[in-house]
Parts: structure tokens; sequence; C-alpha cells
């Protein structure tokens, strides 16, 4: 060998020397991936490197440096196959990486020309200890990776607050995988959304969107894994949360989170691995941790819901203490009338109303009203109707004009969307005369003494649809012995099974067969033949039932 030759083996090596200790087994196998690329290219003075892994069953891209022409597939299917030498085709060469077992990877280096025997062995060392490397680093992956599962799985059983165990799936994969941001999406078939509570990463911002939406829509739709290097370049990706931002989005791994059931769940998404692209190791990681998750979510879900059903039943047990308290004691005593009455919500909270109100010492208000609907909305219309009976019944003395005024009142407000039927009567103790308003409500039902019967219409349309209505006044005289029965229509339209209402005829017959007893004794005889009626029934409404007897 000449001189000239021995030197410049000589600098050769001394080029490998400096390559293989760029080279730390210690670094997890993306980061040493890329010093491997980076070092063949620096150190040997290469336009371009390449290094190549198979991804189920193909050869594809792990990382790369430099300037390259398009690949050579022959050559790098060779390589990968198993070829022991370094192949070249004058303008490249290209070796196999030695692993665990057959070769899977290959390194492809850019020459810009022939290269000589003795540049081929010192690059064929570089990738024999190139390979060496990478395979203990991704042995020590391997055993990080089953360290993590077990650490996500002690992790997850550990809390079954949502907030908390969402938060700790995004830290750990986060870590495992290097990505530098996490979301998990949460599937709301309900309102067919994904949702996420927390966000590594996005100082813990509730993002919601309609499941047929971005990558983790299409993930949480279609159920496959998507693994992407450049968000950019694939049309399912959404820009929208990029530019309200200001975050770049790279590289993208999203899984789905299926149940026992092979329910998706959930999405988890991962962006911008810090060495590049997701690998199949941060796929299978996730693969692995995913019915884990999956369980850890749906107890802490269930948990959330049942926290919530408790905070609703305790707000809703205040709320018909609040409602009840708007609602009178007791009826009246009035030496000349028997007054009784029956209060019975659907619902914790209901939309029926009934009130007294003594004028003077000779007059009484009272009144029946229904509000639309059931629960929570109709009992705050409810509320609503009291404090401005409350607040009127002081200023306007003409009954007509009081219903007028609750009618536009409720009609103007903006934010309305419910009417109500209301019955209003206001009975002269000394003269047994009775002066009432009927909008819109359940006639009350008039069973004199001889049994003659009647029912109370005069009034108008119902409360709330039309501001500026006009109602008018109808009134009754009473004798000794005349019942009158005033009830929402949780009475009239209580239904049997095959879907008939009880309605008023019956309603008249059965005030007429008790009208001999007391008045709470004909309230409890009417209800217990509509029970009777609807025993089997599917409606079921808030009921009030009032009677007015002449004693």
């Amino acid at each position: 060998m000449s001189a000239a030759s021995t030197t410049g083996a000589q600098a050769w090596m001394e080029r490998l020397a400096k390559a293989l200790a760029q080279l730390d087994a210690e670094c997890d196998p993306g980061e040493l991936s890329r010093r491997v690329v980076d070092a063949a290219q620096t150190q040997f003075g290469m336009p371009g490197v390449r290094l190549w892994r198979l991804h189920d069953g193909t050869p594809a891209v792990w990382q790369q440096a430099g300037a390259l022409s398009e690949a050579d597939a022959a050559l790098i299917r060779h390589a990968v196959s198993g070829s022991p030498a370094g192949k070249s085709d004058g303008g490249r060469w290209v070796c196999a990486l030695p692993g665990d077992g057959a070769p899977a990877s290959a390194l492809e280096i850019a020459t810009g020309g022939p290269l000589d025997e003795a540049t081929q062995n010192v690059l064929q060392l570089y990738g024999r200890y190139a390979g060496v490397a990478l395979a203990s680093s991704e042995r020590r992956g391997a055993m990080a990776e089953l360290q993590g599962i077990i650490e996500v799985t002690k992790s997850l059983n550990s809390t079954i607050d949502l907030a908390e165990l969402i938060n700790i799936i995004l830290r750990l994969a986060s870590r495992q995988t290097g990505a530098k941001r996490a979301t998990v999406f949460l599937v709301d078939k309900e309102r067919q959304e994904i949702w996420s509570l927390v966000g590594l990463g996005l100082e813990q911002q509730e993002i919601r969107m309609p499941i047929n939406q971005g990558l983790a829509g299409w993930v949480a739709t279609h159920g496959q894994t998507v693994n992407i290097g450049d968000a950019y370049q694939d049309s399912r990706f959404d820009r929208a949360a990029d530019q309200k931002t200001g975050f770049v989005t790279r590289s993208v791994l999203c899984h789905p989170i299926r149940n026992n059931n092979e329910e998706i769940v959930g999405v988890l998404q991962l962006l911008n691995k810090n060495t590049g692209a997701f690998n199949a190791g941060d796929q299978a990681f996730l693969e692995a941790i995913s019915l884990h998750a999956a369980l850890a979510l749906e107890n802490a879900r269930m948990h959330r819901a049942m926290l919530a059903q408790e905070r609703l039943e305790r707000d809703l047990a205040l709320a018909r203490s609040i409602q009840s308290s708007l609602l009178p004691d007791a009826p009246p005593q009035l030496s000349e009338f028997e007054i009784g009455v029956f209060h019975r919500p659907t619902q914790m909270v209901g939309g029926d109303y009934y009130d007294f109100l003594m004028l003077d010492q000779d007059t009484l208000l009272t009144v029946v009203a229904d509000v639309e609907g059931k629960g929570v909305a109709s009992a705050l219309m409810m509320s609503n109707l009291q404090a401005m009976l409350h607040t009127l019944v002081g200023h306007l003395h003409s009954l007509e004009r009081l219903v007028e005024a609750i009618n536009n009142l409720m009609a103007s407000e903006g934010r309305q969307r419910k009417f109500m039927s209301m019955f209003v009567a206001m009975l002269d103790r000394r003269h047994r005369g009775l002066h009432y308003i009927n909008a819109g409500h359940v006639p009350p039902v008039v069973v004199r003494a001889n049994g003659e019967t009647e029912s109370l219409r005069e009034g108008g349309m119902v409360i709330g649809v039309i501001p500026g209505q006009s109602y008018s006044r109808g009134f009754l005289r009473l004798e000794k012995g005349d019942v009158i029965l005033a009830c929402t229509d949780g009475i009239t339209e209580a239904m049997n099974r095959e879907g008939d209402e009880y309605g008023l005829e019956r309603l008249t017959k059965a005030v007429t067969k008790y009208r001999q007893r007391e008045a709470d004794e004909i309230i409890k005889g009417v209800l217990s033949e509509v029970d009777e009626f609807s025993r089997g029934g599917t409606h079921e409404d808030d009921r009030v039932v009032l009677i007015l007897k002449v004693a």
C-alpha cells in the first residue's frame, strides 16, 4: 500500500471514529436515527443520507439529511432484504443495517460519484455499528414501552376524576412518544361531536367540534389510526386550530380508543414528535394502552355523570322547596265557604300554580294557572307569574285590567317561549257572588246543590301569546251547597291505557257524585277516580285541584 493510500485510509478511519462518537446507544430510537444520518453526512462529507426501515412490510424513510434524488427502489429492496454487503450504482451507496434477526433497515448515501473499496469498507463498518446501536436502543425502547404500559395501567387505576385521568393519559403518552402536544377527544354520540376536557399544551381549554371534522373526527368516525409526517399535506387536516392559536402542526398520530365492546369512546391525538414523524413503536404503545384508557374513561365518565346527577337532584330539591314556599301553606278559613286544594308536580318542580289573596275582609282573589310544559322552565315561569300577580293586585282593582296587564307583561318579554292558561276569580263573601275570567283554562265545573251543572268559560285567550288582548268578566251567583271545582289539565287529560282522556264530562259526574261531602273529601274522591281511570296509561302531567263549596 502506498503512503498516499495509507494516509487516505487513516483519514477515513478518523472520520469513522468521529461519526461513531456521535452515536449514543442510550438515546431513544428516534433521536439515535437522526444522529445516524447527521453523522454520516457531516463526518463523511456526503451530499445526502437516508435511513430506511420496514413499515408494514414496505420500506419507508425513517430519517434523512441533505439533498437526495428519488430513491432507487431496487437498491432499497436489495438492502432491507438482508444483503450482507453494500451496493452502489455509481452515484449512491446502500447497505443493510444489522439488527435483532433479519435486517429491517438500510442506510442510503448519496455519494456524488463512485466510491473506492476502502471508503466502502469504512461505510460498511459505520453501517454495522449504527445497526447494532439502533437495535440496542430499540430493545431499551421496548423495555421502556413495557414499563410505560405498566405505569399507565397503574396510573389509570389511581383516580376516577375525569379531568385528572385525561391529564394522566396525556402526560404519559407524550413522555413515551416525545409528542409536544396531546389531546384526548371524547365521543358524544347524542350531539354527534367530539370534545376535549383538557389538552396537554393547550392551556386546558375545552374544544368541541363535529364528529366528522378534522383528523381526530375522521379517526372517531372510521376507527382507523392516522400517522402522517406533514399534516398540511393531508386534506383531512383542519387548519383552523393552528390559525387560532399560532401553533404549527407537523407530524400527527391519532389513535381510536375502544372499549370492551369495540365501540369508539374517544381519540388520542399526539402532535409534533420531537424527533420527526411518529413511528410504529409509538402506534404500538397507543394500541397497548387503548383498552386500559377506555375502561378508565368509562368509569370516570360514569362517576362524573353520577356527581352531576347528585348535584342536579340537590338543586331540584332546593328548587322544589323554594317553589313550595311560593304556594300557600293552606287555603284560607272562611265561615261561609269550604276551600280545599291539592297540588302534585310530576317532576321535582312544575308549572301548575294556585294562590289565594285576601283583597279585603270580604273579598278573596283565587287563581289556578297552568304554564305550558313541565319541569324547571315551567317552574320559573310559574314563579314569574306569582311575582307579577302579587305586585299588580295592589294597584289594579279591575279583574279585567289585572289579567290584561299580566298578559302584556308575559307577551312582551323577548325571551318568553311559553304561554299559560289561567282561571282567576274574585269571591264576594257578603253577596255570595263570584266574578271570574277564564284565560284559555280548563273550564271549572259548577255543580249546584240540586245537581244541576255548568262550566265557567267566559274570558279570553291564553296568557302570553299576543300583547294587547282584551278579556271579559263572567259572574256567578252562589247558593248554599253549590260546589266549584277548578283544576289543571293534568286531571282532564289523564289517559287510560287505550289513550282515552278522562275529560270534562267524567270530571263533572265525579264532582256531582261527591258533592255532599266536605271540600277535602270531594278532592279525594275525584282523585281516586282519576287514578283508577288512568292506571296503566302513559300520560302524566302536573296536577292542581281546587274546591270551593258554599257552606
